[in-house]
């Protein structure tokens, strides 16, 4: 299991975390989905982690999380808060109950202060946030289908993402497109599996994730669709060959609606996403490999990224 070494404790991060299912098989329809898209909103609610947008599709997922400094307190009321999101009942691999932790932290016991210490190692972790996210899913899928072994593959990939408006904007949409990607729907908000759509259904907590990237939906638009948040998807759409003979054959630029509906793996295997400033800066700092196995900042190409830049340069092969 990928562990991110968080460094950054003065700082808020952004991560775009990914993981898919063994040997990419497509195992998930839509009660799996579901079941996902819940354990993810209730293990993220627990851990401080802020589930800015996700997408969860038929053999993967997708998250772009803010996480807090390891320094920020969380009070006695707000872990037990915290504790009965994730446990709402006893289970055999956490036998305590709410209520009972509840009179252990007034108490001050023995008991309340090992266990305040337990959770508070949890809190604020996106690595936990992941494994627990994985695990969680992993035995309720293999009771359910009545199996055993493994259902994730055994890393999952994560990218630190610049706290910039336009670089979150951007890992956003990309995110929220995973389905017009797949041919699945043409416009996100028809996927109910998306941030992007929860967000327009109403779900308080997407739409709280959403304004971290953009003033309202409808500029969040923009960046699905183009200029004018009316515009139509068929506009944008593209097939990979034609994308790939623009930007390979023709050495010509496509705008980054068109882009974002490619499986581009500057999103996926990028490291470090922001601009060349703090793509060097960070090099070193939140790697996944340390010491950093590439030069730092590689500026993204295809089309005009406003200045992003990647840890890990992708030039032989722009697309997955």
């Amino acid at each position: 299991m990928s562990q991110i070494r968080y460094r950054l404790d003065e700082n808020v991060a952004y991560y775009h975390l990914m993981s898919r299912t063994v040997n990419g098989e497509a195992w998930f329809g839509g009660v799996e989905r579901e079941v996902l898209r819940r354990m993810i909103w209730q293990v993220s609610a627990f851990s401080g982690v802020r589930l800015i947008t996700y997408a969860v599709m038929k053999n993967h997922f997708h998250l772009l999380v803010e996480v807090p400094p390891r320094a920020t307190e969380v009070s006695d009321r707000e872990l037990v808060r915290r504790f009965r999101v994730l446990y709402p009942r006893p289970t055999p691999w956490q036998p305590m109950g709410w209520r009972s932790l509840r009179r252990h932290l007034r108490e001050n016991t023995k008991e309340g202060v090992e266990m305040r210490d337990r959770l508070l190692e949890r809190m604020h972790d996106p690595s936990w946030l992941m494994r627990t996210i994985k695990q969680r899913f992993a035995r309720w899928f293999n009771a359910i289908k009545d199996r055993f072994g493994p259902v994730w593959s055994e890393r999952f990939k994560s990218v630190l993402v610049e706290g910039d408006h336009w670089a979150l904007k951007t890992v956003a949409a990309y995110i929220d497109l995973n389905a017009v990607r797949a041919g699945l729907v043409d416009d996100p908000k028809n996927y109910r599996f998306c941030g992007y759509a929860e967000a327009l259904a109403g779900n308080s907590d997407a739409r709280a994730g959403l304004r971290l990237v953009a003033k309202d939906l409808a500029d969040y638009r923009q960046i699905l669709f183009g200029a004018g948040s009316g515009a139509k998807a068929e506009k944008f759409s593209i097939s990979r060959e034609d994308a790939l003979r623009v930007l390979e054959k023709e050495r010509g630029k496509l705008p980054i609606p068109v882009l974002l509906r490619c499986r581009m793996r500057y999103f996926s295997d990028g490291k470090i996403l922001g601009s060349e400033k703090f793509v060097s800066e960070n090099v070193g700092k939140a790697s996944l490999d340390s010491p950093p196995k590439v030069p730092p900042a590689h500026r993204m190409e295809g089309g005009d990224w406003n200045g992003l830049s990647v840890a890990q340069g992708l030039r032989k092969k722009l697309f997955s």
